[in-house]
């Protein structure tokens, strides 16, 4: 299960749930690493990509130019900071002129192309002007034979001066609109830019605001991983202290080598004088799916796989442990133990992973751990030291041993079945 969470880099909501904090902060510290693991490999494939390139454009480009950098007196690269150097102006007010030149010089350019419009706007009024005079006095004056044509002209040169009188007092006018709004312009071109600086001088405090949350991130980030690496060495030190008393099983396959039959055998014999012991059958292990999809599959997994593994049995008795029950809910787990002391618990068949949940009563509440037995060995879910060969080594061992160091949680009193038939009967049927 936990190899499949970390191929995937994805847990399932309602199976994150079920886990207590320290499986979650274990569960997070393995999938940091494995994506840390990732990110490195990748970063090693782009370095060689990257190698390759630079080696290739230095081919190519024997015979381009290259760019030397001026140097001072001390004969490193001459740096000349802007507002720091004898006889400099302050940066601020550099940046006051410059952006006030920048404002002038664009409404310049604006008003001389205004201008230009507004100029070929005039000469085409007053052309026209004339030319309608001309036609007017050709038509009118000439046409009724007038003798003295030199007062055509004079009238006409008269005209002329009138119309050039009016052009220059447009262009004047013209000029001193185009002014204003030079002026107006170069007003509104600076505000424009003083925005910007302002804007520019936001996002640096946007930018400062964000580092200060990455930091506080990080932070959180390495408690994060200080509590799982903590959580990890006290799992670690319980199964050195678990192999020295001899509960713990290292090596995969460990149920071809135990004594399955032996336990079978006595199972049978005690049978004939206890009718409550179980006569456990050998068969076949079946092809489960990745995940418990109906109770159905879950009762066949059960029988076909944890029955002849003594899933839930009393190691010396054979009997049916007074711990075990079957596929109950979370709710229904906490309602067995809500009047029970702290360090009573019980063991159920989970419905979110093949294996169980091992319910707790503290102090102040209650506590869920997830069991892995989807392979060849018992175990919390997420870490891998403490393996144990059947369910049962994994209860007794915690009898003696905290399940967490920050928790303290001792299986001190099993929790017995409320009702008759008992929850399990399906799963012995």
């Amino acid at each position: 299960m936990l190899q499949q969470i970390l191929r995937d880099m994805y847990i399932d909501p309602d199976l994150l749930a079920e886990l207590n904090e320290e499986q979650k902060q274990i569960l997070f510290y393995k999938m940091r690493e494995e994506q840390i693991k990732r990110w490195s490999e990748w970063d090693r494939n782009l370095d060689k990509e990257e190698s390759k390139m630079k080696i290739k454009a230095k081919f190519q480009h024997n015979n381009s130019k290259h760019i030397e950098w001026l140097k001072g007196a001390d004969g490193e690269v001459w740096v000349w900071i802007v507002g720091e150097a004898q006889g400099d102006k302050p940066y601020e007010q550099i940046c006051e002129e410059l952006m006030a030149e920048r404002a002038r010089c664009q409404a310049q350019k604006e008003a001389e192309e205004q201008w230009k419009q507004k100029e070929a706007e005039i000469e085409k009024k007053f052309r026209d002007a004339m030319a309608k005079e001309k036609a007017r006095i050709v038509a009118e004056k000439w046409k009724v034979e007038i003798e003295d044509r030199k007062a055509a002209k004079l009238l006409e040169k008269k005209f002329q001066e009138e119309l050039k009188k009016r052009e220059d007092e447009e262009r004047r006018r013209g000029e001193e609109q185009i002014r204003q709004r030079e002026e107006l312009r170069a007003k509104e071109l600076y505000l424009s830019l003083k925005r910007a600086q302002l804007q520019s001088q936001r996002n640096e405090n946007d930018e400062q605001e964000w580092q200060e949350q990455l930091r506080k991130s990080k932070a959180a980030d390495e408690d994060r991983k200080h509590n799982a690496r903590r959580a990890r060495a006290e799992y670690h030190r319980q199964s050195l202290r678990a192999i020295q008393k001899g509960k713990v099983a290292g090596l995969s396959n460990l149920f071809q080598n135990t004594n399955l039959s032996n336990g079978q055998e006595s199972s049978q014999e005690n049978s004939s004088s206890s009718p409550a012991k179980l006569h456990v059958p050998v068969q076949k292990v079946w092809e489960r799916p990745a995940r418990p999809i109906s109770k159905d599959v879950i009762v066949r997994w059960f029988k076909e796989e944890q029955v002849p593994r003594r899933a839930g049995l009393e190691k010396d008795s054979g009997q049916i442990a007074t711990w075990f029950h079957g596929i109950i809910s979370r709710e229904s787990a906490e309602k067995l133990l809500m009047n029970m002391p702290e360090g009573s618990f019980l063991v159920r068949v989970s419905e979110k992973i093949w294996g169980y949940a091992l319910s707790y009563r503290h102090q102040t509440g209650f506590k869920h751990f997830l069991v892995d037995a989807s392979g060849d060995f018992y175990s919390f879910l997420g870490v891998d030291p403490n393996r144990h060969a059947t369910l049962t080594d994994l209860i007794d061992f915690h009898k003696e041993e905290v399940i967490t160091s920050s928790g303290g949680e001792l299986l001190v009193e099993p929790c017995g079945q409320a009702h008759s038939p008992p929850d399990f009967s399906i799963l012995f049927g």
